[in-house]
């Protein structure tokens, strides 16, 4: 099997991997978002540790690195709060539209804080996707604040790492090690104050079942596999195809949200997709010619 098929399995099942997470966030989702934020947060960080070391890859950090990493730490914690918190509260439609605009919003935070250049093409897929929000915003009288908050934060994230070279894996390692001691107390009050306020419960839910402390230590590997998985196609790949094939993410949510779990899903939803999706095809349309050249 070639090296690029190789790859390009990886990133497909990584990929369908965060594309169905939300069935198994949906599972736990009695769990207070905090909690699962906080067991993901911890469980990463073992799970992720535990590969390093066994691939002899760990390495420390200097103060420079680490400032970025912090920040980009506080990014993806945001993101993936806002990510549980849509699967909790029914609006997954919402997480697949905010992982579908970010690449525009990356190209639009590229323009911004590192000069680059946006050619015409690019320009109007940018305003097809803030078309798309305000149609949504007026049509359905709620501004998308989830998806504007997932885009946002992982175009952030993104632009934070781009200096640092220690690769995805030790830097998500990192940024998890980073909170972990916020996620220990945490959970600490969780157990101890009922800092989550949960009706009927003194205390947090892991420890209350096997089942449910086993879901939630397994949000480890749903975290770190899939990035072994991003990490082993990353060297494999160019990053038109990358992007390309990332798009499997979104729809996986927006099929999840239309099909099993039956979301609101209007006339101006339909509009505002088609909108981001005719946007996002121009957009590769111009990420392929420009790989090619």
């Amino acid at each position: 099997m070639r090296e690029e098929t190789k790859g390009v399995l990886a990133m497909l099942l990584a990929c369908t991997i965060w594309g169905l997470s939300a069935l198994y966030y949906r599972s736990i989702a009695q769990v207070p978002p905090l909690e699962v934020l906080s067991h993901r947060t911890i469980w990463s960080a073992v799970f992720i540790g535990i590969i390093l070391v066994i691939r002899g890859r760990m390495e420390w950090l200097n103060w420079r690195a680490v400032i970025r990493v912090g920040i980009a730490a506080l990014m993806v914690s945001i993101n993936w709060f806002f990510f549980i918190y849509a699967v909790q509260v029914g609006k997954v439609a919402q997480s697949s539209l905010g992982y579908y605009i970010f690449p525009l919003v990356a190209v639009m935070l590229g323009a911004v804080f590192l000069g680059e250049k946006l050619k015409p093409a690019q320009w109007f897929a940018v305003g097809l996707a803030t078309v798309a929000v305000l149609l949504l915003s007026i049509g359905v009288g709620e501004i998308p604040y989830i998806s504007l908050i997932l885009a946002g934060t992982f175009g952030l994230y993104g632009l934070i790492k781009k200096p640092l070279t220690i690769g995805p894996m030790r830097s998500v390692f990192w940024e998890v090690m980073l909170l972990a001691p916020l996620a220990l107390i945490w959970l600490f009050g969780a157990h101890m104050f009922d800092w989550q306020g949960v009706a009927g419960r003194s205390g947090g839910y892991f420890g209350s079942s096997v089942g449910i402390s086993g879901l939630l230590i397994l949000s480890g590997v749903l975290t770190g596999f899939p990035l072994i998985l991003m990490a082993y196609a990353m060297e494999r790949l160019k990053l038109a195809t990358v992007g390309l094939v990332q798009y499997i993410n979104p729809t996986l949510q927006f099929l999840l949200a239309t099909m099993v779990f039956m979301e609101p899903f209007s006339r101006t939803h339909m509009m505002a997709f088609a909108l981001i999706w005719t946007g996002l095809a121009i957009y590769s349309y111009n990420a392929l010619r420009q790989d090619k050249a």
